[in-house]
């Protein structure tokens, strides 16, 4: 019996994409369930999707539920239908052929990797995705530019981490680890995710010759450094850090009496806008510690946690 994987897809307003993100899937020359989970666009994603792919499951939301939570009710819907692989695609990358069955015969050859990445290139594929290099640095793996250099590459290379544009989880994977942590709405969740991985001994890998294209470059640009997005990346950092399993977070005790301190002394010398900038901090880790305390408890079994199973 061959192996069901179902292709989770999370889109808000793709439509520069997501034809070529879906040709690309149908394309492919293994099999595959097609799951697009959509968060709400309003440029016409949705009825594209219908008119163009009427055979590809697809979840409207009304509501943006981010790309955590959105990828979650995906891999439910796939869990809930005896698969045996999810491949998790973003709405700006492009699948190349036969990639999927390549991951999938690495992961029966190393059943200890919860998760198999694609090597990921730009948009063209005429480069390594920017993002991508960063993954497989020295320090992460010092195998792999030295036997590419020497033409002679592995199936699989470990990593600590590679982002969630494109990945190949097991079955067993969602039963031990389940899902996306809702405390990430946008950015983070393929860290904690990761973190989790690996404190669970599932072992994250890079498969060498399977390949998407991540077309984002020009969407890369550097953000507007507005109050509101400074805040947004506190806190997602400060997630991604305290609520890794591997990581103590007494430290976040004595950062919260820190801000504390700093907001007070801030009043004091009527520093007005300063003050209350760190204040808003202070209320962030406050709000955050509730949240990743009940996050460890929780991800620290293994259980399918987030899924609808």
């Amino acid at each position: 019996m061959k192996d069901r994987t179902f292709v989770i897809i999370v889109t808000y307003n793709g439509m520069q994409w997501i034809d070529t993100c879906l040709k690309s899937i149908v394309n492919s020359s293994t099999k595959l369930d097609i799951i697009v989970i959509d968060n709400n666009s309003s440029d016409g994603t949705v009825s594209y999707i219908k008119k163009q792919y009427p055979e590809i499951i697809l979840f409207e939301q009304k509501t943006n539920l981010g790309f955590g939570k959105a990828n979650n009710l995906g891999m439910s819907h796939a869990l809930n239908n005896n698969c045996d692989y999810v491949f998790l695609l973003n709405q700006d990358a492009y699948l190349e052929v036969d990639s999927i069955g390549k991951m999938i015969g690495v992961h029966k050859e190393s059943p200890e990797y919860g998760i198999l990445s694609p090597i990921h290139l730009n948009g063209k594929g005429d480069k390594l995705d920017k993002n991508f290099s960063n993954y497989l640095r020295y320090d992460s793996n010092n195998y792999f530019y030295h036997d590419a250099l020497k033409h002679q590459l592995k199936s699989v290379y470990s990593v600590p981490f590679v982002n969630a544009a494109a990945w190949l989880l097991p079955k067993n994977t969602l039963k031990v680890i389940g899902g996306f942590d809702p405390i990430f709405f946008h950015y983070g969740e393929d860290d904690n995710y990761c973190q989790r991985a690996l404190y669970h001994n599932l072992k994250i890998g890079v498969v060498p010759n399977a390949y998407i294209k991540h077309d984002r470059e020009g969407v890369l640009k550097r953000p507007i450094d507005t109050e509101a997005k400074k805040l947004s990346n506190f806190e997602t950092q400060i997630k991604v850090n305290y609520a890794d399993l591997m990581r103590a977070h007494d430290k976040l005790n004595s950062l919260i009496k820190y801000k504390k301190k700093h907001f007070i002394k801030l009043v004091i010398k009527l520093k007005v806008k300063k003050a209350s900038f760190i204040y808003k901090e202070y209320s962030i880790l406050k709000t955050s510690k509730v949240q990743i305390l009940k996050s460890k408890e929780l991800n620290i079994k293994q259980a399918p946690n987030y899924l609808n199973f």
